[in-house]
């Protein structure tokens, strides 16, 4: 009996010895270095905040000039370059100095670069002026706040009462989709037959 005392201690002795190595072995190992971990989150890329259903409204001398609306943004304000990042899309309302919608933009993906108050917009871009009869579509656009325009360097087709008219290098005009001009144009121009040519 004594041979099977001695091998049951032995075993105990052996348990407790790997257990505590163990426990030792995790405590040391599992340091929280707060440089480690923040050099790990900046690896990851991730986003100081995120929202869902997200609307947001601007005016200027209390007046309504345009609403964003999006299923979702993230913003990266520790960046060298401070953005905000619509990754499902967003929609843009701009309204007339009324408060009426005068014309929106919107998209499949979108960031706004916040030292540039710049917009940038891509994957099936559409800008629309329902007073004007003007429908634009891209696939990458612009929206400088600042200067209150849009623009691309990508094929752009704008249709409106006039016709289909496509800028093979792209287009700018203002928010509003007024005063716009297609870069390497061409199009169908729509006329009608009780019109009178011109002289």
């Amino acid at each position: 009996m004594i041979p099977a005392c001695n091998k049951r201690l032995q075993l105990t002795t052996f348990r407790i010895f790997f257990l505590i190595t163990i426990i030792l072995f995790i405590q040391f190992s599992c340091k929280n270095d707060i440089e480690t971990i923040n050099a790990l989150t900046s690896e990851l890329n991730l986003p100081d905040q995120s929202g869902f259903d997200f609307e947001t409204t601007y005016t200027d001398s209390g007046l309504l000039v345009g609403k964003i609306i999006a299923p979702e943004v993230n913003h990266y304000s520790n960046k060298e370059e401070p953005y905000f990042e619509f990754p499902r899309g967003m929609k843009v309302i701009f309204y007339d100095e009324v408060g009426n919608p005068e014309s929106t933009i919107q998209a499949n993906y979108a960031i706004f670069y916040e030292n540039t108050d710049i917009w940038e917009a891509r994957g099936q871009v559409i800008a629309d002026n329902p007073r004007e009869g003007e429908k634009l579509e891209t696939e990458q656009m612009f929206w400088n706040r600042r200067e209150e325009k849009i623009y691309t360097d990508k094929f752009t087709k704008l249709t409106n009462s006039d016709g289909v008219f496509y800028g093979e290098n792209g287009f700018e005009s203002r928010q509003d989709l007024t005063k716009w001009r297609l870069i390497g144009s061409k199009g169908t121009v729509n006329f009608r037959e009780d019109q009178d040519p011109a002289p």
